[in-house]
Parts: C-alpha cells; sequence; structure tokens
C-alpha cells in the first residue's frame, strides 16, 4: 500500500481551524483526511477546466455541504496529498480558482 504525504495550504489550515470549533465537524473533518490519504485517487473528484488536476472531496454536515480540494503531488521519492482549501461549498470555488 502506498503510503502519502499531508501538506497543507495556509488557508486550508485556517480555515480548518476555524470550522474545527464544533468537534463533531472536527471529528468529520478528520475523517475525511484519512480517507484521502488512504486512497487519494478514489476518494475525490477529479476537477476539470479551470480546476483540471484538483480533486475534490465532498462532506456534509447538519444540512451544510463543504469541500475539501486537493491535489497529488510527487516530491522526490514521496507522494504528496497536498490540501489546498477547506470550507463552505457556496463560496468555494472562487477562491480555489485564485489560488
Amino acid at each position: 500500500m502506498t503510503e502519502y504525504k499531508l501538506k497543507v495550504s495556509p488557508q486550508a489550515k485556517k480555515n480548518l481551524k476555524k470550522l474545527s470549533k464544533d468537534k463533531r465537524l472536527k471529528s468529520k473533518f478528520e475523517t475525511s483526511i484519512i480517507e484521502i490519504l488512504q486512497d487519494p485517487y478514489g476518494a475525490g473528484i477529479l476537477k476539470f477546466g479551470d480546476l483540471a488536476g484538483v480533486y475534490g472531496y465532498d462532506l456534509y454536515d447538519a444540512g451544510t455541504n463543504y469541500e475539501l480540494a486537493y491535489t497529488i503531488q510527487k516530491s522526490g521519492n514521496e507522494l504528496e496529498v497536498f490540501l489546498i482549501l477547506v470550507g463552505r461549498r457556496e463560496n468555494f470555488y472562487g477562491p480555489l480558482k485564485r489560488y
């Protein structure tokens, strides 16, 4: 089984901290990140167009849609999952395209 390292952008780290004040939601984000690290190609949906090469993982909690955006990169001999952005889906794609 291939092991992936996790790298997190400053914006994703900031958003995770803000959204993780709710313990149930924090637990769901942690579970989602573990699932992504176990199978990054199968966990998310590959985007296309302006976001080609970016994977999106959907998460639902209490009637709100959240999204985690990541890429899969090779750094030397290591494979990395780079978490680009985390947030509510309603205002997600504008900031993601600017990243």
